[in-house]
């Protein structure tokens, strides 16, 4: 049962990944559009400045779920990858259980209110031509949370299934 969860969790991990890596291309585009219009064309567009930080900002909160599925995310790997399989669980566990899940679910439930403010004040770019609705990229922060949240579980049943599996050979033996 772990497994299949893991896959299910893992199948959302790589959705988002591909998201992300959309999301980049087009921030790629918007970067080379707002430098031809500035160098070639002396034009600037406050909107297009501005849309280049919501979708690095999208590409990074929604690319960190991607990054615990691939292992991906920054740890001490010098000494991570001397310990054997299930000290290397044992550690994925308790870092999961003990800082990623109640740091991104306490983010994620606070994140919820940060947007809804700025939903319901109608919160706009402070520069003219700036953009409108600044509730949608600051909803994205409890929605990345709640993806690494869900990443966690999946890095948690993969933890666990390392562990029994380590375990059970060792019966086994």
């Amino acid at each position: 049962m772990l497994t299949v969860l893991e896959g299910i969790i893992n199948r959302i991990g790589n959705a988002l990944g591909h998201i992300s890596s959309v999301l980049f291309l087009l921030l790629v585009a918007n970067v080379v559009y707002d430098v031809v219009m500035r160098y070639v064309f002396n034009d600037v567009s406050i909107a297009f400045q501005e849309l280049e930080w919501h979708l690095f900002s999208a590409v990074f909160l929604l690319g960190v779920p991607y990054a615990i599925k691939t292992s991906g995310h920054v740890r001490v790997d010098i000494f991570y990858e001397q310990f054997t399989p299930r000290t290397q669980a044992l550690i994925d566990i308790f870092g999961t259980v003990v800082w990623l899940l109640p740091f991104s679910l306490l983010v994620a439930w606070y994140g919820i209110d940060f947007a809804y403010q700025a939903y319901d004040i109608g919160e706009t770019s402070g520069d003219p031509g700036g953009l409108p609705y600044r509730w949608i990229i600051k909803a994205v922060i409890p929605v990345s949370f709640l993806f690494i949240a869900i990443s966690g579980l999946g890095l948690l049943c993969k933890s666990l299934n390392q562990l029994l599996n380590s375990t059970s050979h060792k019966e086994k033996a």
